[in-house]
């Protein structure tokens, strides 16, 4: 009976036309032969079973052979590489970093660099798993590495560079092996099956290649295993699956059959079948995941590319993504995305995952519902009779709010409000609510007529902008595209931007918004062409004006005649009039308005509450 050798031992490439994948390496290595550039070091560096080993050994071979043609291969037969094929050359020494860690086995390497070879050009040292030496053996391998005699030559591999010494880096050329596409990895399986007398599904060297996560050895090794649970040499793809155990992606295609069509039951009962046969729960998840995430990108030709399957898989995913709407595979993304991350702290992790089929499942009514009501309220503006601005039945929002006076562009009168938007020029009678005239007291007696006119010092210091306006029939959700009927759209100056900023942050305001918004939408604004530059005082209110960016440049646009329009918050600190916060600031703030409290402060001796 023959000695069975396994297939990545058996077919391990012995020329650089041979190594699967790496042909970036192989035709740099050849060039460097070809022209004599070879470095005293080289570090090959990549995933596990992408071919670093291979190569190194390979480099080796090539380097000392005696016949080498145009091709840059070893020949085989010449002394050199007859030696090397029977582990019998003296030139070519290769040493496991993982057993031989210590600084006596690095010192036993460097007495043996010592002497030049007998035959050949080069000596060349292969360590495998160089990471695994310990700090004092870097240390001690440093200077021979750095300054080696010109026929020793040094190939480091190893899979986990960030081990590695950056001073032994630098003074190695660094090679990093990409991991192998599941393309070529069935290819070269398939001219294996070939020389084996095998015969195999071309699907099952796919799923084999896909599997095997780039690693030519891995699937070396998965193919052996497949081959020795057939029993007449033949391949197939249901035997694959259920040698490997993997979860066929039709059962993904059939799922998303039924969620696309609102099918809870037949969803659930797919699932159920899923773990009947010992799948588990999570690995489901993920491969849905994967699933939605390939029928989106088969929604655009140019990255069909994107695709990592089979030609049969490919064509069943162009099918189904035309069935799937964009808006449903985006939704999906989603809701499984979160499910994925709960459902190791989920308690009862098989409902965890139904809740999240039962939602998949109930988009598609859920987005068509949304696509009717879109539909019925743009028939709804358009019936609807548009009436005059200035008629009595025009609705109640067209009246304008007063605003507060703003000086000069680039000037400043030292208050609060000095930041809020420009009141319009044409404000109609009716809407102007009367504002009570505070007189300013009498030099005599004044603590008294204070303690009987007193204010409450937090309305004192509310901005108009901060204060809800009371209106009766105020929505709490505000509709920020809507504009009046027949409106047309203003020109962008600096005037009619700050009316309608102001506009919307009442809105907002009656909305229900945070006191951070609120803040944000007070800053003093400008106008750089068709951008709108805001300084803020930190991180917060930049992060809140990127939350309402939309909404807000929807807002402004619906009725500025700016397509173009963008806004540019920045926290400058600097920059900004920074409003009182304090209690201390707020009672200074009303001092310098009203000298009369400092007095009253005094008479009474009154202390600001901290």
């Amino acid at each position: 009976m023959d000695h069975f050798v396994v297939s990545a031992r058996k077919y391990r490439p012995v020329t650089f036309d041979s190594v699967v994948g790496q042909s970036h390496i192989t035709t740099t290595l050849k060039n460097a032969i070809r022209t004599n550039h070879l470095a005293q070091a080289f570090l090959f560096c990549g995933p596990r079973g992408v071919g670093k080993t291979t190569c190194a050994r390979i480099l080796a071979k090539t380097i000392n052979c005696q016949n080498l043609g145009d091709d840059v291969e070893a020949c085989g037969e010449c002394e050199s590489c007859v030696s090397f094929q029977n582990n019998a050359s003296f030139n070519i020494h290769e040493l496991d970093a993982a057993s031989n860690n210590s600084v006596e086995d690095i010192r036993n390497l460097i007495d043996q660099v010592r002497y030049p070879p007998q035959t050949g050009k080069y000596k060349i040292y292969i360590i495998d798993e160089v990471h695994m030496l310990s700090q004092a053996a870097f240390n001690a391998f440093l200077k021979t590495l750095e300054e080696p005699p010109a026929y020793a030559i040094f190939i480091l591999a190893t899979t986990e560079k960030h081990k590695i010494l950056p001073t032994i880096l630098s003074r190695c050329q660094i090679f990093d092996f990409n991991r192998i596409q599941s393309k070529d990895i069935a290819h070269h399986l398939a001219d294996i099956a070939q020389k084996e007398g095998i015969n195999a599904e071309h699907e099952a060297l796919e799923l084999i290649g896909q599997k095997a996560d780039g690693g030519l050895r891995d699937a070396l090794s998965m193919f052996d295993l497949n081959v020795t649970f057939s029993t007449n040499n033949h391949l197939t793809y249901a035997a694959v699956l259920e040698n490997l155990h993997i979860l066929d992606y039709d059962y993904y295609f059939k799922i998303t059959d039924a969620l696309t069509a609102g099918s809870i039951a037949r969803s659930l009962i797919l699932f159920d079948e899923i773990l009947r046969k010992g799948f588990d729960g999570h690995l489901f998840v993920i491969g849905l995941l994967e699933h939605f995430r390939n029928l989106l990108v088969c929604k655009d030709p140019a990255t069909v590319t994107l695709l990592q399957v089979s030609e049969s898989a490919e064509r069943k995913y162009l099918e189904q993504s035309l069935m799937a709407e964009l808006s449903f595979l985006l939704s999906a993304l989603s809701i499984t995305g979160q499910c994925d991350i709960n459902y190791k702290s989920a308690k009862n992790q098989r409902l965890h995952v139904e809740i999240c089929l039962m939602k998949l499942a109930n988009l598609p009514q859920v987005l068509q519902l949304h696509s009717l009501a879109a539909v019925d309220e743009t028939a709804k503006k358009k019936v609807e009779p548009q009436q005059p601005l200035n008629s009595p039945a025009a609705p109640s929002q067209a009246t304008t709010v007063p605003l507060p006076a703003v000086p000069a562009h680039g000037q400043s009168n030292g208050s609060a409000y000095a930041n809020a938007p420009a009141q319009p020029a044409a404000v109609p009678q009716q809407a102007a609510p009367q504002q009570a005239a505070h007189p300013q007291p009498a030099p005599q007696h004044a603590a008294t007529s204070r303690l009987k006119s007193t204010v409450s010092l937090t309305q004192s210091l509310t901005p108009p902008a901060q204060q809800p306006a009371k209106q009766g029939n105020a929505e709490p959700q505000a509709d920020y595209a809507a504009v009046p009927n027949g409106a047309k759209k203003e020109e962008l100056t600096l005037a009619n931007l700050q009316r309608f900023w102001y506009e919307f942050s009442q809105k907002r305001l009656q909305a229900g918004n945070s006191t951070t918004e609120q803040i944000t939408l007070n800053r003093e604004i400008q106008l750089n062409g068709a951008t709108i530059e805001i300084a803020l005082d930190n991180d917060h209110q930049q992060d809140a004006v990127m939350n309402m960016r939309y909404e807000l440049l929807g807002f402004l646009k619906a009725r500025l005649d700016s397509p173009k329009l963008d806004i540019n918050p920045r926290v400058a600190p600097q920059e900004v009039n920074r409003l009182p916060y304090t209690p201390a600031e707020k009672f200074n703030f009303l001092a310098e308005k009203n000298p009369y409290l400092l007095e009253l402060k005094q008479a009474l001796g009154l202390d600001v509450d901290f």
